[in-house]
This record gives structure tokens, C-alpha cells and sequence, in this order.
């Protein structure tokens, strides 16, 4: 995995990675700047997700951020440097890329989640944020809006009202209006933020790895299929892993009282 430059690391930051047991610890680090990313991190974030896709010991995945931000999305000062909105626009999306992967990811929010923040947010699977963490879609007041999926995404999140409040107005919302609305699952004291997201990740690693990935693809499918295509997914899905060495290591494991081992197969 892409780890961390030294304390002379350059100002165009890292994405570093850490693995404990089954579950990826992905950090954005990049402090100074409230980890906005830049093209240098976009392509190590490509190469970790990469990795993790190839790796059968990463089972889950837990994304946060360095410092007192999750990610202020992209590094605004950087974006005069495109020759032209095409050039701008073909770019490699960070949020493309974290939707790529196919592990469950949790987002442990640790800050402000802005723009493209809140994209990488919305583009995990479950998110869990600290008191004080801050959640805005500010394009509009900039002249422009998000480009990585923000409005659907929150539209399916929070519902269409509270999205449209969001990226009409780019004003924040708070933590506990986010639990409220459904953009996250839980919120936690700060120091206990990384545990508990840590935590969740360990379980659902524990679970039947091809089973979960193969759940992520279900419920990915809920947003974009028709119902009774996106139940015929599911159910033709779920006949694929009842076939796995893991299913009939789960029944057995069931009828012998006794917890499974799952392998992936």
C-alpha cells in the first residue's frame, strides 16, 4: 500500500495505507490544506484501490482523513491550472475512483467533509462521523457544482428535499443534522471515532467475503435498476454464492454450533 512521506513530505500530500488484519486503513494526509487532494494523491488513491481490489486479505475498507478534516475536496488553487473546462472535465475523478472499489468501505468523518469531500464520503458504503464534523456541497457559491455523482447521491442518501437544501443553498450542515437526515450512521466523540469505524469494518470483514462484496453490488444496483430487475440481480446473485465453498462452510458451521471460517471461495 502507498504510505506517508516523511516530515519533508512535499505539499502535494499522500495517501497512506495501513492494514490491520482484514480491514485497509486509508488516510488522506494532507493537514495544512484540510487534505484537499491533489493529482499526486488522486493517482495514489487509484493505486490503493487497486491494490485492495487484487488483494484477497483486504476484506473491508475504513477511509478518513489526517488532522481536523476529512477532505475539502479538491485543491481549489490547483484548478486554474486546467487549459480548458474540457481538460477539466476528463480529469481522473477521485470519487470515480473510490466507487470502483469493491470491498465495503466505512467513511469515519473526522471533520469537514466539502465538495469532493463529501463525495469520497457518499462513495462508502456506511459513514460515521465525529461531534463537530461538517458536511457541505459549497460548489454553488463558487459558480459551479459537484461533478462526482453529489447530487444523486445525496438525493438517494437524504431524499430530495434535504439534497436540494444542500447543494442550492452550499450551506453545511452539522452532525447531528446529518444522523437526522440519513447521511450518516452514527456519531461518535472524536477520540472514538477511528475505533468504532475500525470496529465496523472488522465485522463485516468477518463475514463471507464474496458474499459482502457480492451485497455491495446488490445494493448498488437498488439505486440505478428497476425494482423487479434489481430483485431478479439479487436473488440470480444469491444463487451464485449458495454455490461457494463459504456457504457450505457457513451451514455446516451453523448446524455444529460453531463460528465459520470463511475464505473466500
Amino acid at each position: 500500500m502507498t504510505t506517508a512521506p516523511g516530515p519533508e513530505a512535499s505539499a502535494e500530500g499522500a495517501v497512506r495505507g495501513e492494514r490491520e488484519g482484514h480491514v485497509l486503513l486509508l488516510t488522506l494526509d494532507r493537514p495544512a490544506k484540510l487534505n484537499a487532494l491533489t493529482p499526486a494523491m488522486t493517482a495514489q488513491l487509484a493505486d490503493a484501490v487497486r491494490e485492495a481490489n487484487a488483494d484477497d486479505a483486504v476484506r473491508a475498507v475504513v477511509v478518513t482523513g489526517a488532522g481536523r478534516a476529512f477532505c475539502a475536496g479538491s485543491d481549489i488553487a490547483g484548478l486554474d491550472g486546467y487549459a480548458t473546462a474540457w481538460e477539466f472535465g476528463e480529469r481522473t475523478d477521485y470519487g470515480d475512483i473510490l466507487r470502483t472499489l469493491k470491498k465495503p468501505a466505512v467513511a469515519a468523518v473526522n471533520g469537514h467533509a466539502l465538495g469532493g469531500g463529501l463525495e469520497l464520503a457518499l462513495s462508502c458504503d456506511i459513514r460515521l462521523a465525529a461531534v463537530g464534523a461538517t458536511f457541505a456541497a459549497p460548489e454553488i457559491k463558487l459558480g459551479w457544482i459537484g461533478g462526482s455523482g453529489q447530487s444523486a447521491l445525496l438525493a438517494h442518501s437524504i431524499g430530495a428535499g434535504n439534497a436540494s437544501w444542500m447543494v442550492l443553498t452550499g450551506d453545511p450542515v452539522d452532525t447531528d443534522t446529518a444522523l437526522a437526515w440519513g447521511l450518516v450512521s452514527k456519531v461518535t466523540e472524536p477520540g472514538a471515532l477511528l475505533d468504532e469505524a475500525r470496529d465496523l469494518a472488522a465485522r463485516i470483514a468477518a463475514r463471507a467475503p464474496l458474499a459482502a462484496r457480492t451485497a455491495k453490488r446488490t445494493l448498488r444496483a437498488a439505486h440505478t435498476m428497476a425494482l423487479d430487475d434489481a430483485i431478479a440481480l439479487e436473488r440470480h446473485l444469491q444463487t451464485v454464492c449458495f454455490a461457494t465453498e463459504d456457504a457450505a462452510e457457513g451451514r455446516a458451521a451453523f448446524a455444529e454450533r460453531r463460528t465459520p471460517e470463511f475464505r473466500g471461495r
